[in-house]
């Protein structure tokens, strides 16, 4: 399965890889080293395409779930909520996922610049914020831009709702995204360094 949008890259590379071949046989081409080589990189476009916007079926995890593939760069209390971090690399399935059962009560873009998203500064990239209303109270949802990438999609709008692990959006290419609970419901069980994945890790619990 593929995520939305998947068509418009990968149907070129792969209409690409089809036509070349048959273009060959029919003559309309000769098989010389420069058609090869348009040929294999249509063939690695298409491959790249493939990995980058699969979409696989999970099944929910336990408590809290992570929004993101990828792993853990930050656990921090900031003010009165506990905020999760994951950093994304290119490899990382980039579909995003409900932490919790939601409805989303505002989605807000800001921030300017694509600084790294590892860095401290990365929080003033550009942003789309997702606030939601959960039943252990307000959470919200940051994806969060980085130096390559710089598309945030949006699957979902104000007034929708929807179960844990549903798919609310998807960062193209690789980046951040943060997940800030309220921090007198809930305590982390994940640490810096961990790898999660969307939908199924569990990255806190409720208080007893």
């Amino acid at each position: 399965m593929f995520a939305p949008g998947a068509g418009r890259f990968l149907g070129p590379a792969g209409a690409v890889t089809v036509l070349i071949p048959l273009l060959v046989v029919f003559g309309v081409l000769r098989g010389t080293a420069y058609v090869a080589g348009v040929f294999a990189l249509a063939l690695a476009l298409m491959a790249f395409f493939a990995l980058f916007f699969r979409d696989p079926e999970r099944t929910p995890g336990d408590g809290v779930v992570s929004a993101a593939d990828g792993r853990v760069r930050a656990v921090e209390t900031v003010g009165e909520r506990l905020r999760i971090s994951v950093f994304m690399n290119v490899t990382n399935v980039h579909v995003n996922r409900l932490p919790l059962d939601a409805r989303v009560d505002a989605v807000t873009s800001s921030g300017a610049g694509f600084r790294p998203a590892y860095r401290p500064d990365a929080s003033h990239n550009v942003q789309c914020s997702y606030r939601l209303s959960t039943a252990l109270g307000p959470v919200e949802v940051v994806q969060m831009t980085g130096i390559v990438a710089r598309r945030l999609v949006a699957f979902v709008g104000v007034g929708s709702t929807g179960l844990k692990g549903e798919r609310f959006g998807m960062i193209v290419l690789g980046s951040r995204v943060d997940v800030l609970l309220p921090g007198g419901r809930v305590v982390p069980t994940v640490r810096v360094g961990d790898r999660v994945r969307a939908g199924t890790s569990t990255i806190a619990r409720e208080r007893s």
